[in-house]
């Protein structure tokens, strides 16, 4: 029985940081620019989280 490319799992979009892009296509590195925005914008989020939990942390123990 023959598989169909569609019906194979896409692989996952991944970035290895200093990855070689010499062999990426515009589409491919667009796609990953905006992996990276998105895991920015996670990061981000998360760092503000924390903050605001020392910050209130930090009120209660008057640091």
């Amino acid at each position: 029985m023959a598989i169909d490319d569609d019906d194979r799992p896409k692989k996952k979009i991944a970035h290895e940081i200093g990855q070689d892009l010499r062999l990426l296509s515009v589409e491919e590195l667009a796609e990953r620019v905006n992996l990276m925005q998105d895991e920015i914008k996670r990061l981000e989020a998360d760092m503000a989280q924390k903050r605001a939990s020392r910050s209130a942390a930090d009120s209660i123990f008057k640091r």
